[in-house]
Parts: C-alpha cells; structure tokens; sequence
C-alpha cells in the first residue's frame, strides 16, 4: 500500500508569487459568483475566509503583509498611522480604482479579514479590522483594532 503525500498546511508568500497569473477570471468569482453563493452572509464569510487564509500563511513582518497584498493582486498596502491600540493601512493601486469604478458590487472583506488576522498572529494580540472606501480617490483605509 503506498502513501498519499500530506499537502502543506502553512505557506510561504513566496510560494504564492509562482501562482500569479493576470485575468479577470479572479474578480468574477470573487464579487460575481461568491456573493451569490454565500448569499446574505458573503460580508461576514469572507472576513472568515480572509482570517483563514492568513493563518494558512507564515506572516513574521509586516513587510511580508505588504507583500502578501501585492502577491494577491489586492493591491498597495500601506500603514499610515500606528496608535496604541490601532493601526491604520491605506490600500491605493490600479486594480483597486478599476475594482471601484466596476459595474458589479464590490468589497473589502476578504482584505479586512486577511489583514486583522495577519496583525493578530504577528502582534500576538486579538484584533479586528473595518474598512473605510474613499471612491473618489480610489483609496479603502483599513484600520486594526486590538480588542484585548
């Protein structure tokens, strides 16, 4: 009998990079076919979905946050504002104007989700994160909030 191997738990950035690939085929599942199917929940299930992938992912930096953004096509990240209790990122990039400026509903919950539980496992504190769209300069502001 032989073995099937176990498949990887927890990636490296750098293994998704080889992945990348242009298209819209993305952004049709993700705000045509996602929302559609998770129905009512979608805002609240891809926060989860994006707090799950970060943990499938070796986050040690915020550098490798940043990177992670990019890597996915999710745009420029970048943190802007570090208080006691919160940090504030600005997420700014072609693909985010064009993502705004789309005929189809679009959101930042995946984004939001991924990044609370990024700074979480980095900080080793419990966080959340909101999102703020600013369309008319085609910029969202996450903010992470420590709720411990």
């Amino acid at each position: 009998m032989t073995s099937v191997p176990q498949k990887q738990s927890i990636f490296t950035i750098s293994e998704f990079a080889e992945l990348h690939t242009d298209g819209a085929g993305y952004d049709i599942l993700r705000h045509l076919c996602l929302p559609e199917l998770l129905g009512d929940e979608s805002s609240s299930i891809l926060y989860f979905m994006g707090r799950n992938l970060a943990r499938k992912i070796d986050i040690n930096s915020m550098e490798e946050i940043v990177s992670a953004f990019d890597v996915f096509g999710w745009g420029k990240l970048e943190l802007v504002k570090e208080k006691r209790k919160e940090l504030v990122f600005q997420l700014m990039s072609d693909a985010v104007v064009r993502r705004l400026e789309s005929p189809f509903d679009t959101e930042f919950r995946l984004e939001a989700g991924f990044l609370a539980e990024a700074v979480q496992t980095m900080k080793q504190t419990d966080c959340e994160c909101t999102e703020t769209t600013n369309r008319r300069i085609g910029q969202i502001e996450f903010s992470v909030i420590y709720t411990d």
